[in-house]
Order: C-alpha cells, then sequence, then structure tokens
C-alpha cells in the first residue's frame, strides 16, 4: 500500500477550551497550541474553533512523491481537484467539507511493548505475581491515533473520496451504511457513515491491552459518570476491544486495543455485515444515542443556519 499511516486530525467544536482540558484527562499531552500528542508519535490531535462539531482534517502518511501524484490523478477523475505542492496534496471532500492532506513521510517504526502476562486454563504466563492490571498506578496514556469516523450525509461519494482518490483499501462494510478504510495495516484507520449531516461521530486511541482500557475508562468516569457511552465489549469489524466516551463537544472518544492487522491484501476479504453483528461481538448493546448521537438535529440547524 502507498499510504502507511493516519499522523493526525483536526476536531472542530464550539468549546475548544472545554473540550481540550477533557483530551488532556483522556491521557494525551496538550502542547500549548491547540495540538495533543500521544504517547508514541507526538501530535496527532488539534482542537481548533468551529460553529458545529466536525471532523475538519485528516492528515496521512505517503511513500513517495508519485504515490501522492497518483492521488492526485485518481481524485481529477472523480470530479475533485486537490491542490499539489511539492510533496504534498490537499483536496475536500465536498460532502462532508473533510481537508484531507497527503505527505510524503517516513514510514512510522513502532517500538515493540513486551506482552501483557495473562493467565489461562494450561498456560501460566505469570507466577508469584499480581496481575499487571492491579499494580499499575501511572495515568493511561494513549500510545497513537487509531482511527476517525466520520458521518456523511452523502455515504457514497464520501467513500469513494477516501477509497478510491485518496487510495484507502475497504476492510469491510455495513451494508449500505458503513465503510471501514485503511491507511496503514491496521484495519480500519477511517470509517464512513451514512448520516444526514457531516459531523465527526469518534476518534479512537491505541492502549496497550484491555486493562488500559478499563484503567483509561474507570479514571474518566470516576468523577464524570456522565460521560459513559458504551462499554466494556469486543468489537466483530476490526476485532478490538473498547469503551466508548464523551467529550464536552459531543464527540464519543474509544479506547482500544488488540485491532486486527492487514499486512497482505490480498489475504484479506472483506465482508458485509448486517444488523448486530457489525457493531460489536460481545458486550452490553450500544445505546441508542451511539448509532444516531442526540444532537443530530441541532447539528443539521448549525450547519444549515452557517452556510
Amino acid at each position: 500500500m502507498a499510504l502507511h499511516r493516519l499522523m493526525s486530525i483536526t476536531m472542530g467544536v464550539p468549546n475548544v477550551a472545554e473540550t481540550a482540558a477533557y483530551y488532556g484527562e483522556f491521557g494525551l499531552v496538550p502542547e500549548g497550541d491547540g495540538w495533543f500528542a500521544a504517547r508514541d508519535v507526538g501530535r496527532q490531535l488539534r482542537v481548533v474553533p468551529a460553529a458545529t462539531r466536525r471532523l475538519v482534517e485528516v492528515r496521512v502518511g505517503a511513500d513517495s512523491p508519485d504515490d501522492v501524484a497518483a492521488a492526485a490523478s485518481r481524485l481529477r477523475r472523480l470530479g475533485v481537484v486537490g491542490r499539489l505542492d511539492g510533496d504534498t496534496l490537499t483536496a475536500y471532500d465536498a460532502a462532508t467539507g473533510v481537508r484531507a492532506v497527503l505527505e510524503v513521510v517516513p514510514r512510522l517504526v513502532e517500538g515493540s511493548v513486551s506482552g501483557t502476562a495473562y493467565n489461562g486454563p494450561g498456560r501460566v504466563e505469570r507466577v508469584g505475581a499480581r496481575a499487571p492490571g492491579i499494580v499499575r498506578t501511572g495515568r493511561v496514556r494513549p500510545r497513537r491515533l487509531g482511527h476517525a469516523v466520520v458521518g456523511s450525509p452523502d455515504f457514497e461519494a464520501t467513500t469513494a473520496f477516501f477509497r478510491d482518490g485518496l487510495g484507502f483499501s475497504a476492510s469491510d462494510y455495513i451494508k449500505g451504511s458503513g465503510a471501514f478504510l485503511r491507511c496503514s495495516t491496521d484495519h480500519h484507520n477511517v470509517l464512513v457513515l451514512a448520516a444526514p449531516v457531516a459531523f465527526l461521530h469518534h476518534s479512537s486511541w491505541l492502549v496497550d491491552d484491555i486493562d488500559e482500557i478499563g484503567r483509561g475508562a474507570a479514571a474518566m468516569l470516576e468523577d464524570h459518570p456522565e460521560r459513559h457511552v458504551w462499554g466494556l465489549g469486543r468489537h466483530l469489524a476490526g476485532s478490538n476491544f473498547f469503551w466508548y466516551l464523551k467529550d464536552p463537544a459531543g464527540n464519543f472518544t474509544e479506547y482500544y486495543s488488540d485491532m486486527d492487522c492487514i499486512v497482505d491484501d490480498a489475504s484479506w476479504t472483506p465482508e458485509v455485515l448486517e444488523g448486530a453483528r457489525s457493531l460489536f461481538a460481545w458486550g452490553p448493546p450500544p445505546p441508542p444515542s451511539f448509532l444516531a448521537p442526540e444532537d443530530l438535529a441541532g447539528l443539521m440547524i448549525g450547519t444549515h443556519g452557517s452556510g
């Protein structure tokens, strides 16, 4: 794959200060200029003012100038005119207003992390010691950004923009309403959802294991139980463990671990998933507000009003 990673996202919110404070609590490190850094990768989230909450930008790493030029050519065939500036391509998805930036950057070499020692039937990996999740005391720090989920009023056009234009690969689909797309070996880096209005549904952040998901969510909920949205559970698409919370602007945030990894495109066959099977393998059922956020009507009014 010519694309190799999701570098960062920019989210727009009406309440920047309040939302920024939330992401500091979530475990990202504020850098004082609207940017937040993940533990292993650095600056991966920027929070900027906007009339309604939305995904403003995604930045994606590409291998070579030829790969960037090829994406520009594919976009032109879709009727999207991008701007080439050296090794960087900037293009906008008309349906959502999302700005996509492709730039030539080195591939990310992630440091290896020793596996968590979990005991099981006939498999004793931890002897004479308490489980790591019990003895950890520090704040949970997400290692890197995993994916962003964007609602689009033109699902087919937005899916084509990322897949057929920018060059993302399809991993799975939710019949008629969702496309799991990847620009790395992660199962998905962007999920496009059919929606009545463009908005940011959630951002997802990688942590070491299921214990870090639980510790992170527990700390975020200790004084703010209203932040809870959905979890703990395991998805089917992507297979990852998850727990969703809600930031003060209404965007969902996900701690996740154990995502499917697709190294060879030929070895993976996308499925078209339907119903509850597309959402989770086990865990509590998703609340209605996860499927249709409570502020969608207000977002539609705000978007129309700001146009």
